[in-house]
């Protein structure tokens, strides 16, 4: 398991045999890269962690107060505008949103977690519908609120 003993043995823990954190490059840093396949839907890991009152750097949104702190496994997800997993902050579950090939990083959009960001950046991901700007989902860019139209994030997974 990637996660201290303190945390339990539940099954759906991410294992060193399917996972690691990696250096991936300069820009991106470090990610979680899956060292087996994945199906579109397919329940990837749970995640675990602290509870913080704060926003930090690896935290992950669970309500407007309270954020996961783990830098174990989750709080190292990149980020992509065109993103290969879904996180469910109430089942701390991580879903396929497509086939994700062994030895592949992955790829969540921080806005569908995140109403603010620890640090907001220039976006990198490429994607044919990339933002070219990562915010929460409720932030502003140079003084304007994103719209969340603009968040091109998919309802049907909350």
């Amino acid at each position: 398991m990637l996660y201290p003993d303190q945390f339990g043995k539940d099954p759906l823990f991410p294992k060193h045999s399917d996972f690691a954190v990696v250096f991936k490059d300069e820009l991106a840093g470090r990610g979680v890269i899956a060292y087996r396949a994945f199906s579109k839907g397919e329940i990837v890991a749970r995640m675990a962690g602290y509870v913080v009152h704060e926003i930090r750097q690896h935290t992950l949104q669970l309500t407007p107060e309270t954020h996961l702190y783990d830098p174990y496994f989750s709080g190292f997800f990149l980020h992509s505008c065109s993103p290969n997993i879904s996180l469910n902050m109430v089942d701390l579950t991580i879903v396929a949103l497509k086939d994700i090939q062994a030895n592949n990083f992955l790829y969540m959009d921080y806005a569908e977690t995140e109403d603010i960001l620890f640090k907001q950046f220039p976006c990198s991901c490429g994607s044919s519908n990339c933002r070219g700007w990562v915010t929460g989902r409720k932030e502003m860019i140079s003084g304007e609120m994103v719209q969340p139209e603009l968040l091109n994030i998919n309802q049907a997974m909350r």
